[in-house]
């Protein structure tokens, strides 16, 4: 559990810089909870990336814990706020279920279409997804049904191959369902335990994007009953509130299940999971903190909730 949290802390580090440290600042220079101290507190937030919206709730909450606990010293408004960003990260998470584990499918066969604007680390991402399969002693399988970029499918290429993973694709141009329905059948026959359907990354704005991957979606439903099982979108944490409005357009084409939140490592805005959970109520399922096959964390909320506040590792019953 300590060096899953020293990795956390690690890719956090940026984020920390700005919202942890500043958290503690505030605190310690303050010689009383007034009204300067909650403003001091809201910029902190803001320059975090936590968003308006969300820095306003959660101010909010903290002014009722401190008239709720009697708090009178800024030190005891830490543990506080922690439990408050806790509560805020666990609103989008409907189920302990792990989106990579089997499915209720007669097969078990799990169908994970993952979806993304180009450029947010999408690729890698499927890849890191990939490889947490093969550590889980299973056997993964890609389609690449992005055939709008000749490159999208040479980055999967690259990846499987060093992965030793089967790659589905197609010629470029080709019809993305297509591949997606191949894919998912090779998956049947070749024993996969997960299939992932990569899709095109174009800008989200593209009305006729989102509609291919409308297509997309209810083709996998025609391969395998039930498919796709889970849909990631993956996000770009350096993109901060932009990637609020990513995250609607996409939801608004395909059912996303959960978020794999790319390159936090890379950015001082990460206080946008909290955004994310609050304003989209979506689980945030991984992090991605880096570029190897094994720098994908799963999300936890009690753990990144102390790294927001600058607290240290969370104790475990066996602690």
């Amino acid at each position: 559990m300590k060096s899953l949290f020293n990795k956390i802390k690690q890719g956090f580090k940026k984020t920390q810089d700005v919202v942890s440290d500043g958290i503690a600042q505030v605190l310690q220079r303050s010689p009383q909870i007034d009204e300067d101290l909650y403003e001091d507190l809201e910029g902190v937030l803001l320059g975090g990336d936590v968003g308006p919206a969300t820095t306003d709730h959660l101010l909010t909450e903290l002014r009722k814990q401190v008239k709720k606990q009697n708090l009178e010293s800024p030190l005891e408004l830490k543990g506080a706020l922690r439990e408050i960003m806790e509560e805020v990260l666990r609103a989008g998470v409907v189920d302990t279920i792990d989106p990579l584990g089997p499915s209720d499918h007669a097969s078990g066969r799990k169908v994970i279409l993952i979806v993304g604007v180009n450029g947010v680390g999408k690729t890698t991402s499927l890849a890191k997804l990939a490889h947490r399969v093969q550590q889980d002693g299973r056997t993964p399988i890609i389609a690449a049904s992005d055939t709008f970029r000749a490159a999208a499918s040479e980055q999967l290429e690259v990846w499987a191959n060093r992965l030793g993973v089967d790659l589905v694709k197609s010629e470029h141009g080709s019809d993305p369902g297509a591949v997606a329905f191949d894919g998912i059948r090779a998956g049947e026959s070749r024993g996969a335990d997960v299939v992932f359907v990569d899709t095109a990354g174009r800008l989200q704005t593209q009305v006729n994007l989102m509609d291919e991957l409308g297509k997309i979606h209810r083709v996998c439903g025609k391969a395998l009953e039930g498919a796709p099982h889970e849909v990631i979108l993956v996000l770009d944490a350096t993109l901060g509130q932009n990637a609020i409005s990513q995250a609607r357009l996409f939801s608004k084409a395909v059912p996303v299940s959960g978020i794999l939140l790319a390159k936090l490592d890379g950015t001082s805005k990460g206080g946008v999971i909290l955004a994310i959970a609050h304003e989209l109520e979506l689980p945030v399922r991984f992090v991605g903190v880096g570029e190897q096959a094994d720098d994908l964390l799963d999300f936890d909320p009690t753990t990144f909730a102390a790294s927001l506040v600058g607290e240290g590792e969370p104790q475990t019953a066996s602690d």
